[in-house]
């Protein structure tokens, strides 16, 4: 007499994105998050909201380096493809057959390019901006009345698009994770996917925690250094 057949293990779930990696991304979410709200809510001066710049530009730049030398699927060579890549892949998501990527897909990988140079740019132009009353960002003193008009004309200017840009990524997002074959915002969370077959390399290789803390150093040192030896005043 036999038994029942014995059901096989399900495997594991694999590595798609690294501690570090998904640390900044939701901290960076949260930052800009909290710099909308202490722009309406904040004191007079916007202190709350300088310093909420700051922190992102330092978020900023940690994922560019990051993004150099951090894991697999955090590699700007890892996810990011020329127009060809990303005009393949719309194709293919029009068609329903979208290959399945462990981290981010060609036009994902686009948006996230999107997001940090935006959000880059409004940060950016967040220091040199003043409104001769009582707001004066970190690099006011150091540039002409000319360039702090621009920068603050440049400020409100991009603030609609950048809205524009996260709703369209929340939304791409949702739908992925309703409709897709995997949980996008879980696994950003959880940093793991189920195992199957991908696109890409899988599984993903992390970024060692050593490195990033050395990359958030050294991000700190590039944006309130930078600040002090151009002749801006770097804590508000």
């Amino acid at each position: 007499m036999t038994g029942a057949p014995l059901s096989s293990p399900t495997p594991a779930p694999m590595l798609a994105w690294d501690l570090p990696t998904r640390l900044a991304k939701w901290s960076l979410a949260a930052l800009v998050g909290l710099a909308f709200a202490s722009r309406y809510w904040g004191d007079e001066a916007l202190v709350w909201h300088q310093w909420n710049g700051l922190a992102i530009l330092v978020l900023i730049v940690f994922r560019l380096l990051w993004g150099l030398v951090g894991g697999s699927t955090a590699r700007f060579a890892g996810f990011v493809s020329g127009p060809v890549g990303g005009l393949r892949y719309a194709m293919s998501l029009l068609k329903g057959q979208p290959p399945h990527f462990l981290g981010h897909n060609p036009l994902g990988g686009w948006m996230v390019l999107a997001l940090l140079a935006i959000v880059a740019a409004q940060a950016l132009t967040g220091l040199f901006t003043s409104d001769d009353i009582i707001v004066y960002g970190p690099m006011t003193a150091a540039v002409s009345d000319e360039t702090i008009r621009s920068a603050s004309a440049w400020h409100q200017w991009l603030y609609p698009f950048l809205l524009a840009l996260i709703g369209l990524h929340v939304l791409a997002n949702l739908a992925y994770s309703l409709f897709g074959r995997d949980n996008l915002i879980r696994a950003m969370v959880t940093g793991s996917k189920p195992a199957a077959s991908y696109a890409d390399r899988a599984p993903a290789t992390p970024g060692g925690v050593g490195r990033a803390l050395a990359c958030l150093a050294l991000a700190i040192l590039v944006v309130f250094g930078g600040i002090a030896l151009a002749g801006g005043h770097p804590f508000p």
